[in-house]
């Protein structure tokens, strides 16, 4: 779940910005010709702040989440466990066909992990040590397992992708609802004025809650099938095994930068959420058994 709120919370800053840098630069009054809109030049201009958002949320996501979850990479490892660690990766990932990533740590007390990267032979593998400390052998091992499946995958790549698509969308159907309220309701013909400004930003905003949702979907999906890479990896009990250990755990309360996703109510949770129910994916294991 890191792996996924860590790059959703660097793609929306970075779009944000760009968006704004665009306008402040007097951008959007190129889209205008003699009152109309410009679709070509409007959708050429969405794609690019959709993509470059998503791109260069995926080339920093090792930094950010070095930076952020104060991961400590273990370079030459200091104990047993740290060894093997390094091991169960490095056979992990010659398994699953990828070069080795880097392995670290970060100190939380919950049990929790992810994967990062902006390929699968360049990537990042990190246990929080709440995981090391309450999760055996074998637990650990089908949890590196998923991560694994995750990088061998390329699901950061692919979410990147399908998040530059629905980034571009949301750009450029906020600006044509904007130029149409201002056209239609304001009344204005020559120039923009502030409600094509106002409107554009509303419906940016309402329009990037709808793209959250298709993009957890998308996650939600993906997260099946690192199950089922991780079960080929260590083994179906495994980690099954893991899941339930996970089901047990009292996880600790989301950093304010992930707080928007613990939506209230369940149904608006599901819809956010980047995970499936752990039941859900219990029993999709049980049945492919």
């Amino acid at each position: 779940m890191l792996r996924i709120l860590l790059f959703l919370g660097t793609n929306v800053a970075i779009l944000a910005m760009l968006s704004i840098t665009m306008r402040i630069l007097g951008v959007d009054r190129v889209l205008e010709e003699s009152g109309g809109l410009n679709l070509n030049a409007l959708l050429v201009m969405s794609a690019v702040i959709g993509f470059t958002g998503s791109f260069i949320s995926l080339f920093l996501s090792k930094w950010m989440a070095k930076a952020s979850m104060g991961v400590q990479i273990i370079d030459r490892p200091s104990s047993a466990t740290e060894r093997w660690l390094l091991d169960t990766v490095a056979r992990l990932s010659e398994e699953a066909g990828i070069e080795m990533p880097e392995v670290g740590i970060f100190p939380s007390p919950s049990p929790n992990a992810f994967a990062t990267g902006w390929n699968r032979n360049d990537a990042l593998v990190a246990v929080s040590a709440g995981l090391l400390q309450n999760m055996n052998a074998d637990e650990v091992e089908a949890v590196l397992g998923h991560e694994i499946a995750h990088v061998a995958n390329g699901d950061m790549v692919t979410l990147s992708l399908i998040q530059g698509v629905v980034n571009t969308f949301v750009f450029f159907l906020s600006r044509v609802i904007g130029h149409v309220v201002d056209r239609a309701v304001f009344g204005n013909r020559e120039g923009y004025g502030a409600g094509y400004f106002i409107t554009s930003l509303v419906a940016q905003f309402v329009l990037g809650i709808l793209a959250m949702m298709i993009v957890a979907w998308f996650s939600r999906r993906r997260e099946f099938r690192a199950d089922a890479g991780g079960a080929a990896l260590a083994g179906r009990h495994k980690m099954i095994a893991a899941l339930r250990r996970l089901q047990q755990a009292q996880p600790e309360p989301l950093p304010d930068e992930m707080a928007a996703f613990g939506i209230a109510g369940k149904g608006l949770h599901e819809l956010f959420a980047s995970h499936p129910p752990l039941e859900k994916r219990i029993e999709a294991l049980q049945q492919a058994a």
